[in-house]
This record gives structure tokens, sequence and C-alpha cells, in this order.
């Protein structure tokens, strides 16, 4: 009987695993001995980081989304169903229609933000988390004439350094259309830093004061008044704003909560070095899905993917699981409209921006058409 991979989740991490493992195993799996099988409830496959671009007017959702089955080997089979369980104990998957036994199981249902985590907030604040968001607040950014616009954040959430890109890019969109002198730019971060990696911090607050951005750290959203436009702080200070941009707490998928198998905010224990699941053999996790310290981000999904694939293999063979993953992510960093920067780090070596440059965004703008390329496993 054929050895069954089962790769639950269709995004970056996902299909960049069952591409990949469907590639390094093609006599096995054209011999009948392994099956790759991804469990996805999308039809389209979407590039979550050209919200960004979407949101001010920089790309269009077409850019960004591609239909799923076509970017998966033809030897990977698609099954587009919802899964409601998870059962490491059986080995078994279940979704709305059926159950589906494994011998390995690939966990990559990524991470969502939570807009209900804060009273008022999914009816007062604009987002460049999902397509929807960033379409809405495109619209209202090219009407924006002046006033405050606040920034909110809470930890965790996908792709750390996107509120940064988002409000160096703002500075520089309201400096083109001459409106920057009335516009109040007001960044927050809920620690005593403007981001959780310190270096990235300081380069960032230098930044801020060079530009004119206002900050304020240790600023927790507790409440949201829609009608008279007031967040408040967890300190209880109420801050005014003309137009809200919220990045809320990120919660794990709904069956990793359902199945008991996350921490509370739905993360699944995950070895940091082999990328198990914290008990279990042949059950791996990466990107978004893990509790593990390092960025929410699809370079970290890149890097983790090599690692899980290998394992794998080494396992159908009867080898030791050895490879392990040293906790590198890379970054590009918008730091406006027409330049970039980009930081590199893993579990023991900090990350250092570079000083930016327009050829550093272009290379940003660059993966964004080569992303495709890396989802199928090409590169």
């Amino acid at each position: 009987m054929a050895k069954r991979i089962i790769v639950l989740g269709s995004g970056v991490a996902g299909s960049m695993v069952a591409n990949r493992l469907a590639k390094s195993m093609q006599k096995e799996i054209y011999s009948g001995e392994v099956e790759v099988l991804v469990i996805g409830n999308k039809k389209q496959h979407l590039y979550q980081p050209g919200f960004l671009f979407m949101s001010f007017n920089e790309g269009t959702l077409e850019q960004f989304s591609r239909e799923q089955k076509h970017l998966l080997h033809p030897k990977v089979k698609f099954i587009l169903e919802e899964a409601t369980k998870i059962d490491t104990a059986n080995n078994t998957v279940t979704t709305t229609k059926q159950s589906y036994n494994y011998d390995f199981l690939v966990i990559a249902t990524g991470s969502y933000p939570d807009f209900n985590s804060v009273p008022g907030l999914a009816e007062a604040s604009h987002n460049f988390y999902t397509p929807e968001g960033a379409a809405k607040l495109r619209d209202e950014l090219f009407k924006f004439k002046g006033g405050t616009i606040l920034m909110t954040i809470d930890v965790p959430h996908k792709c750390p350094v996107a509120p940064l890109e988002w409000i160096f890019m703002a500075d520089e969109l309201f400096r083109d259309l001459g409106i920057r002198d009335k516009v109040t730019l007001k960044y927050t971060y809920p620690i005593g830093r403007v981001h959780s990696l310190e270096p990235v911090a300081e380069w960032a607050e230098a930044e801020f004061e060079k530009r004119g951005i206002e900050y304020e750290v240790f600023f927790n959203l507790e409440e949201v008044d829609p009608n008279k436009k007031l967040a408040y702080n967890m300190d209880g200070t109420a801050h005014p704003y003309d137009l809200l941009i919220s990045v809320p707490a990120h919660v794990g998928a709904k069956v990793v909560r359902d199945s008991n198998i996350g921490d509370e905010d739905g993360f699944i224990p995950t070895d940091r070095y082999s990328l198990k699941m914290i008990g279990q053999d042949n059950v791996y996790v990466l990107g978004d899905a893990t509790n593990l310290p390092v960025s929410k981000a699809g370079s970290t999904a890149h890097y983790q993917a090599d690692v899980v694939v290998k394992n794998i293999i080494s396992q159908i063979k009867g080898l030791p699981a050895s490879h392990r993953y040293s906790g590198k992510a890379f970054c590009f960093i918008e730091s406006g409209l027409n330049d970039a920067t980009y930081i590199w780090f893993d579990y023991k070596t900090p990350p250092q921006p570079m000083p930016s440059s327009e050829m550093l965004h272009w290379f940003k703008l660059a993966y964004n058409e080569l992303y495709w390329l890396s989802v199928r496993g090409i590169m």
C-alpha cells in the first residue's frame, strides 16, 4: 500500500512542500509507493504580500491570484474541502465530507487576523491583510484630504515588517500628493519599542524622526468607538483618528483550535529544529501554523519547506530525520514607494537593516512575480 503524505493547507507553505515532495519522489509516486494529497479550502491561491501594494493602487487582485490546482504538480492530488478535525492518535484528517488516513501529515494551516478581538475594531478599522480590506483601504486612501491616520498593531501577526512598510509608503504618497503637511501619521506598538526586533526598531525610530511620523509604544488597543472615532489604549487614554488602520493579533486555523492540538491562540507546539509537532514523529508543522519564535512570513515557510521535505523523504527511506531548520528568514522592507531595504536573520544572527535603495525596491517587485515559481517548487 502506498505511503500517504497529507499536506493540510494550500497556501505558500503547503504548496511548496507538496510540489517539492512530488519533484523529489517522482519515481516513488509514479510507481505507486507514495502519494501526496493537499487538502485546502480555497480555489484561488493568493500572494498575500501583494495586498500591501494593492492598498496603494500598485497592483490588482488578479495580479496576485492564481487558481490553486494549476500551481500543483500533476501527481499531487488537490482536495478542495474544509478540514474539521486533526486526529494525531489515529492518523486521520476529517473534512466536511470524509476522513483521510495518513502516514505523514504536514500542517500548514496558516494564521488569520482576528478583527473581533477588540470591541468596535471590525466596524471601525481598515486593513491591508485581506484582499477586501486592501481594496477598501485603497479607495479611502486616495480620497483622504487630511487629518490623523492612526495605526494600531497587536502581536503576533504575519509579515512583521508590513506595518512599517505601509506607514513609510503612506508618508511618501502624501508627499507626492502635496498634502503631507495636512496629514498626521501616528504609528503605535504594544511593547516598549516600535518593533519586536530591536535592530529593526532602532532603524525605524530614526526614520520616524526624520520623516515626522509620530509613534507611541506600550499601546495596547482595548476598544474602538466608531461613532466618536476614538481608539482607547489599555491605560485609558483616548486617541482620535480620521482613518484607523489596524493589524490585530492573528490566531491559528479553526481546525487546529477545534482539534485541541494548539496553544490558546491556535498555534501548534513545534520543535524549532526538526519542525515536528511536539510529541509526534510523523507530523510536521511549518509556516504561520507553528508556535516558533520566528517571523510569520513567506520566506520563513520557504526555508522550512526544504527541511520538512528532506526529513519526510529520509523517514520514508528508513533514514534519520536529521535535517534542521536554522530559524532563517529574509524580508524585503519597502521604505517608501520607490526604495527598499532588507533584513535576514536566524536563531543565532540578529537582523541588521541594509541601506535602502531603488534597486532593492525593484528586487522586491521582481520577487512579486517570481513568487509563482517559488510556490511551484521551481526555485
